[in-house]
């Protein structure tokens, strides 16, 4: 007791005690920060003691506490058996079912793992591979696809509600249906990248189009009997789909299983025919699929049922994956759904007892039954990441090319009307987008092709893709104004514009993605112990356990310390990988410092929720918003790396990462104030939340930024041009004159654009000269402009000068025109 006494007394009568003790703090601070072993922690506890004047038996106590945790299998059979029991009898983990598990253990886990660590490695992550195309994709991108976008004519596909049959076959003929379906079998063999190009410039031109190339090459047939056919349905079905002579969908989504797909009510039944082959009888329901009236093979994903036990493992199967043919008996088709008007077969489909031979039908044949499910999943896994970022990301380019050339060759009050800061705004978030988005479309590819399937990144890709080119349209609808309203073939956004929702919808609703798959199925597939914590649990294993849990435990306490020492010091303590520009350094530290307190709230909702968090979609949804931002930043500092680190980039750089870096605290700040803790919740709300807000870890990017985006989008040349690759565009540049002036005469608008574009740019001198005497009083106004005819009897501007001013204008009026039509026009086909 005495020494007890002297021990507080230190604290109380010493009067260094309190910097004694910060200093210890600090110590213990920095100790978890670089992560140090357990017998660390144990010396500086001892140390502590010792300072402070601690008696013997308290240390000794201390020593024999520490000893448990230092002995793993003395920690094992008494600390880890204990919480194991604790758990299991508090049923504290989530319930994971057994579609729940595939889907998690489907593809694998790629940076997003870093991300979500609270410690990435940056310098690891940049060297991950960019994804580039191959002469052979190139010369495929700039031929045949070039060739088919010059032939669709989108307005009258969607006035006609039809793509010509010239169309159908060219698509056939030049092997888009076969994209990546491998050379042996009479395919293209494309990369994912040279797959995305495609895809992502057909969109650029026509939706129809690239959605009909898009759905063979992406979840269906081809997709699923490259990686589990037989080789017998490798070698009938194959080239048959290379060729386009097969027509593939793929039938998936129902009336009452839409996102939740798992619950798909479509059946079929194993059964012996006369002759004694196992043949199954199927009967199905299917909504929203894409291609299936004009499909001549089915990809039909059903619960298998096996009553009679031919298979010897039990009656229910599972789900199950199979190719039917079309014109089987008892498949019904030819009736279409109408997807907001954009004319692409999307349609319903039954089965009324269709049979079919069960080695031929299903994939994979006896083994693939039942295994349907994975497939789907790991399938999904790679393509969330392709086809639909890909039309995505040509539409945000799209939007920024078509709106830069508007912005300058329209005027208002003598004036672009991209000069006006109301403008400048929603121009550099369509530009900002434009250039964030490529990163992650080219960061993303370059894993799928080095064979990485990371489900939860191509989760990320699809929700925020869709979302950014949803947001980046409107902004290009409100600069467009009239011009964006009105329908015809001078309008290049606005099938864009109505089409948006059904990106959002496909391949998993963008509500269910973002709540439920980014940060729901995220925190135990990337979370580098919650996961193993679950298995060890379900298999009873105190070792496994033991190892996962107090690796938990380490990586909290690391964490904690990590986000501490960060938000005290904004991240300054934080490193950045070497050789990096200097004015990105800041945001390699914000994201280490995002990361980790991440990483310190994402285990504190797991611990205080366990498995209701997946219930609270709200938070969530909110964890998800970092996570992805944290993903989006990263790819953004990758591309500027991969581009060269070009000064002339850096506003795109800068104005994205700050308005990240603004999300992310959004996304903070609803975390703090709704994660309901008992007994915390006031100091999550009202102590670090208030801190948090004080200390942000962003803002909104500058005026000066959006100033320098709108100029450079404004302004010709190879920034600009990199800018939108990739898109449908006729330029000088890219086709030469006579190419222009020949799809002018088409009443191609890319080309009208373009060449109204360079002509204006051509006058601004002229136009400045003219201001400038303007001012001056040199020149008198005319219909409230100076007069160029004026400045031509006064020499401010020659004759060749003159010209060219009449021939911009010209073209500037005949540039920012729209479609009309008279009664019998506007209601027959085109």
């Amino acid at each position: 007791m005495d020494q007890l006494q002297q021990f507080y007394g230190y604290f109380c009568v010493n009067g260094s005690w309190l910097l004694n003790l910060i200093g210890f703090i600090v110590l213990f601070l920095f100790i978890g920060f670089f992560g140090l072993p357990l017998i660390i922690w144990t010396l500086a506890g001892l140390v502590f003691l010792y300072g402070f004047g601690a008696p013997l038996w308290l240390c000794a106590a201390f020593l024999a506490v520490m000893f448990v945790f230092l002995i793993k299998p003395l920690r094992q059979n008494t600390i880890s058996k204990g919480i194991m029991y604790v758990m299991e009898k508090a049923k504290f983990l989530p319930q994971i079912s057994q579609t729940e598990r595939t889907a998690l253990e489907a593809g694998v886990v790629w940076v997003e793992k870093d991300l979500f660590s609270g410690k990435p490695n940056f310098t690891e992550i940049l060297k991950e591979p960019y994804a580039h195309l191959t002469a052979e994709e190139q010369s495929f991108i700039d031929g045949p696809v070039e060739e088919l976008c010059q032939k669709c004519e989108p307005f009258k596909i969607w006035k006609n509600k039809e793509m010509p049959p010239e169309i159908w076959d060219l698509i056939k003929k030049r092997g888009f249906l076969g994209m990546i379906i491998p050379k042996e079998y009479g395919g293209l063999g494309f990369s994912a990248m040279a797959h995305s190009e495609v895809v992502m410039k057909l969109a650029t031109r026509s939706l129809p189009a690239s959605i009909t190339v898009m759905v063979p090459n992406s979840l269906g047939p081809a997709e699923l009997l490259i990686h589990y056919g037989t080789e017998a349905q490798k070698n009938y079905w194959l080239p048959r789909l290379a060729s386009g002579a097969e027509l593939p969908c793929f039938g998936l989504t129902e009336p009452r299983a839409g996102s939740d797909a798992g619950s798909i009510t479509s059946s079929g039944v194993i059964f012996k025919n006369d002759q004694g082959e196992l043949c199954i009888r199927l009967n199905w329901n299917k909504r929203w699929i894409t291609l299936a009236s004009v499909s001549t093979v089915i990809g039909l994903a059903f619960r298998l049922n096996d009553p009679e036990n031919f298979l010897g493992r039990g009656e229910d199967i599972g789900i199950t994956c199979a190719l039917i043919p079309s014109n089987a008996p008892g498949v019904i088709l030819g009736r279409r759904h109408d997807p907001l008007t954009i004319p692409f077969h999307n349609c319903p489909t039954h089965g009324k007892d269709v049979v079919v031979k069960l080695e031929d039908a299903v994939v994979g044949g006896a083994k693939g039954c039942g295994q349907g499910w994975m497939m789907l999943m790991e399938c999904l896994a790679a393509g969330r990441g392709i086809s639909l970022p890909a039309q995505a990301t040509g539409g945000a380019k799209m939007a920024a090319r078509v709106v830069s050339s508007h912005a300058l060759i329209r005027k208002q009050f003598g004036v672009s009307i991209g000069m006006f800061e109301g403008v400048e705004e929603p121009m550099a978030r369509i530009g900002s987008t434009a250039y964030a988005m490529e990163a992650m479309r080219r960061f993303t590819l370059g894993a799928l092709d080095k064979g990485i399937k990371p489900s939860v990144v191509t989760a990320i890709m699809k929700y925020q893709t869709t979302e950014m080119n949803r947001r980046a349209i409107n902004d290009a609808m409100d600069i467009m104004g009239g011009a964006g309203i009105s329908l015809g073939q001078r309008n290049l956004l606005g099938e864009g514009y109505v089409g948006i929702p059904i990106s959002i919808t496909v391949e998993g609703a963008n509500i269910m993605t973002r709540t439920l798959m980014i940060f729901g199925q995220g925190a135990l597939r990337c979370h580098p112990f919650a996961f193993d914590e679950i298995r060890a649990l379900e298999g009873k294993d105190v070792k496994g356990f033991d190892r996962a849990f107090f690796g938990h435990i380490g990586h909290v306490v690391r964490n904690l310390c990590r986000s501490i020492l960060f938000s005290i010091t904004r991240g300054y303590l934080a490193n950045s990988p070497r050789g990096v520009h200097a004015k990105t350094r800041i945001h390699y530290r914000r994201l280490q410092w995002a990361s980790a307190t991440f990483a310190i709230l994402a285990d504190i909702a797991m611990a205080a929720l366990g498995g209701q968090l997946k219930m609270k979609e709200k938070i969530t949804g909110r964890f998800a918003d970092i996570f992805s931002n944290m993903y989006m930043s990263t790819a953004v500092l990758r591309r500027f790396i991969d581009d060269g680190q070009k000064e002339e980039d850096l506003p795109f750089v800068q104005f994205f990462l700050k308005q990240s870096m603004a999300e992310i605290q959004k996304a903070f700040d609803g975390i703090f104030d709704n994660l309901k803790i008992p007994g915390l919740r006031w100091f999550l709300k009202d102590v670090i939340g208030a801190w948090s807000r004080i200390n942000s870890i962003g803002s909104q990017a500058t005026d000066g930024w959006s100033h320098a985006i709108s100029k450079a989008m404004m302004s010709p040349g190879e920034q600009r041009d990199r800018l939108t690759s990739g898109i449908y565009w006729i330029g000088e540049k890219t086709h030469g004159m006579s190419a222009v002036l020949d799809r002018l005469s088409k009443n191609d608008q890319t080309a009208r654009l373009e060449n109204a574009f360079n002509i204006v740019i051509k006058v601004e001198a002229s136009e400045k000269k003219i201001r400038k005497a303007f001012k001056a009083g040199s020149i008198k106004a005319k219909r409230g402009l100076a007069s160029w005819e004026e400045a031509l009897s006064k020499q401010i501007i020659t004759q060749d000068e003159f010209k060219l001013l009449s021939e911009a204008d010209k073209v500037r009026y005949d540039a920012i025109l729209v479609d009309d039509f008279s009664e019998k026009e506007y209601h027959e086909q085109a």
